[in-house]
């Protein structure tokens, strides 16, 4: 299906970073939102002859009376509702809005509705034609992904349309995707279980390019190759700047990966542990975790004088009651300086969800609860909904409080300097507390459900 839209000589995009009210206020206490790049990355690809305009609504809000000639807006499933509004208040003005992201690859007819046009899977591909199918007054309802794109000549994102004060001087991404399939997990739909690269020399230049001192990598998993890591690593180190980015277990196995990531710059690591319980990462998919090395392995990292954030997920169906004071006993005894909990939620399209539906055991449809830390959105086996949330809830109250900061940081010291107002600032930002909201059923439109 072709659609018209007449342009004018000067064209105006608005680029939208999307995020609720409500998912604002239940990421309040989040002392380091890191800057999104998907937007400023896309404006790389944009003609000249575009004035482009970027809204992240972590720090602005959008102007639905902006004059402009069309509208793009990414999101994650926890906005979506949010970003639906938007866009028809957008198209009511006769503005065509594009949709695309995470949500939108998720659930794309859904989405369908409430944009002229969408993007399903990776955009850099079709981002060029729609814009140039746009200029000639004729565009189609959907672009798809054709294969993936191959990261060879990406682009560098635009760092004037970065706009959070994250505490950090640049971020950038040298990998792409992950090829663990994690049932629990978007990236397996997003990403198809392929890891891509960008050249060495590329992303290292990028790196040098940012004026200060701290670099965030936005990769999924920045030890899904080894060797590629390893070359990054020795062609970062001499610009003697300070990083920190996500990988799997694995990478604390390999002492010559944390040797050189340490002398690049590597002050932290986010490890995706999940869960103390090898029944539950078996079940999950994740069994390449292997629970009894989780000690060992974080001794290393911490031996290299590399901190571990450790992602941790509660209310797998094996887990029970025990599993909150559990956690925290271990996390305490092996000296994790930074956690992130998480309700188990299954995001749809993901083969949790798709199990959880036919067990009928799916609780509500409204993707405003579907945010991990404030809802749970499905009836867990082993213990009740509001169990789960006042044991997410009470894990970090008991985490990040004195007795358990001093516990751990007394344990591995690593990076103190740095890491004892870190874990103070979210200290003073803990009490969090409100009533659950735990719901039956939908409390959106039949359409969403």
């Amino acid at each position: 299906m072709m659609l018209r839209y007449q342009s004018s000589a000067r064209k105006r995009l608005l680029l939208i970073t999307a995020s609720s009210p409500e998912i604002g206020r239940v990421r309040r206490v989040r002392v380091l939102n890191f800057q999104q790049i998907t937007m400023p990355y896309l404006a790389a690809l944009v003609p000249d002859d575009w004035q482009v305009i970027h809204v992240d609504e972590v720090v602005t809000a959008v102007d639905v009376a902006s004059q402009v000639d069309l509208v793009a807006m990414t999101f994650h499933t926890p906005s979506a509702f949010h970003a639906y509004e938007l866009a028809t208040q957008f198209r009511r003005r006769g503005i065509p809005v594009v949709l695309g992201g995470p949500h939108v690859t998720l659930v794309p007819d859904e989405a369908q509705q409430y944009a002229d046009v969408i993007f399903v899977g990776e955009a850099e591909q079709q981002w060029p034609k729609f814009l140039s199918d746009f200029a000639t007054g004729q565009y189609q309802r959907r672009y798809s992904a054709i294969g993936l794109p191959n990261l060879d000549n990406a682009p560098v994102a635009r760092k004037d349309l970065f706009h959070r004060r994250d505490h950090t001087a640049g971020r950038l991404f040298a990998t792409r995707g992950c090829a663990y399939h994690c049932d629990f997990c978007t990236l397996r739909v997003m990403y198809r279980g392929l890891v891509r690269q960008r050249p060495v020399a590329a992303v290292a230049a990028e790196y040098a390019s940012f004026a200060g001192k701290v670099i965030i990598f936005w990769d999924d998993n920045l030890a899904s190759d080894l060797d590629y890591a390893k070359a990054l690593f020795r062609a970062i180190a001499p610009h003697r700047k300070w990083w920190s980015s996500q990988a799997s277990i694995q990478a604390g196995s390999d002492p010559q990966f944390l040797e050189l990531a340490a002398r690049s710059g590597c002050k932290q690591l986010f490890i995706g542990l999940e869960s103390i319980s090898q029944a539950s990462m078996d079940e999950a998919h994740k069994g390449f975790n292997r629970v009894d090395d989780y000690a060992r392995v974080i001794e290393r990292i911490h031996s290299y004088g590399i901190a571990v954030q450790a992602g941790i997920v509660f209310g797998f169906d094996h887990d029970t009651e025990a599993i909150f004071s559990d956690t925290l006993d271990f996390l305490e005894a092996v000296g994790v300086q930074n956690a992130t909990f998480n309700i188990l939620t299954p995001y749809p399209g993901t083969r949790l969800y798709r199990r959880l539906e036919a067990e009928d055991r799916i609780l509500t449809r409204d993707w405003a609860k579907y945010n991990g830390r404030q809802d749970v959105v499905f009836r867990p086996r082993q213990m009740s909904a509001l169990t789960l949330l006042d044991g997410y809830r009470y894990a970090n109250r008991r985490f990040y409080s004195p007795l358990s900061i001093s516990r751990r940081l007394s344990r591995s010291p690593v990076g103190l300097w740095w890491t004892l107002p870190l874990n103070l600032a979210y200290l003073s930002a803990r009490w969090f507390d409100q009533r659950p909201r735990i719901q039956p059923s939908s409390a959106r439109p039949s359409e969403h459900q």
